[in-house]
């Protein structure tokens, strides 16, 4: 990755800086801020590494939604962005191959019947979701019985499922661990209903810049930078994506 194209530049920092939109939700890849403010993580550190291979500034944006992530990219405020890949993103804007995977999963009540993943599509089974989380949107495409009841933050699902007495909660893994604790006689499923993957996103129409960012994503997980960001910030519950999975 010597020599990166005028192109490339101009689509991803026309004026000599690197706007790049986080997730500030994602508490996985978006641990902390700065001192001064500026997001910290595995995400924000992924947008660092970027910055340096183009030789730019970095001017990084947290956002409070996805949708505002994505609209932050497919209008051209910034030009890459960090989130989960979606079809339904992807009518927005372009991904590259992901470079870490999450596992999602339901939470469910001790004396509940539901014991795996594959149970809990059932009609009549109501599950609390975080509307249009990565995982949610996965839902909406895959449920073919079971019925998804929408809240508008993660925390307002948890108290969503505890509140109405649903029959499941869905979110990853690592969050429905730290809800069980807060939720007494609860238990988080074995196994997943699918890995969300999260990726580089840009505006449809940057196809240099896409492939620069997938040989980056591809660089960034054959030299182990990916699963030593992991182990800097003691993340747990996702794993570095495979390199022969794409988006």
């Amino acid at each position: 990755m010597n020599f990166i194209s005028p192109e490339v530049r101009s689509q991803l920092a026309p004026h000599g800086v690197l706007s790049a939109a986080v997730y500030l939700g994602n508490f996985l890849l978006v641990t902390g801020r700065s001192p001064s403010g500026e997001p910290t993580g595995i995400a924000p550190d992924i947008c660092r590494e970027i910055a340096k291979r183009l030789d730019v500034e970095l001017k990084l944006v947290g956002y409070e939604t996805q949708d505002e992530v994505v609209e932050s990219a497919a209008n051209g405020k910034c030009g890459m962005v960090l989130l989960g890949s979606d079809p339904a993103r992807a009518e927005k804007v372009t991904f590259t191959p992901a470079y870490v995977e999450l596992e999602a999963t339901y939470l469910v009540l001790d004396n509940s019947p539901l014991h795996d993943v594959s149970q809990v599509d059932r009609p009549g089974i109501r599950i609390a979701s975080f509307f249009k989380s990565a995982y949610d949107l996965w839902l909406q495409r895959n449920l073919q019985h079971a019925t998804l009841v929408h809240a508008d933050s993660i925390q307002a699902s948890n108290d969503l499922f505890v509140n109405e007495k649903l029959d499941a909660l869905a979110g990853l893994k690592t969050g429905l661990i730290t809800a069980a604790q807060k939720i007494p006689g609860s238990r988080v499923l074995d196994g997943q209903f699918t890995g969300i993957q999260q990726a580089i996103a840009t505006q449809n129409a940057n196809h240099e810049a896409v492939q620069f960012l997938t040989a980056c994503v591809e660089e960034f997980i054959s030299t182990g930078l990916v699963a030593n960001l992991i182990q800097k910030y003691q993340v747990q519950g996702l794993a570095p994506a495979p390199l022969n999975k794409s988006s």
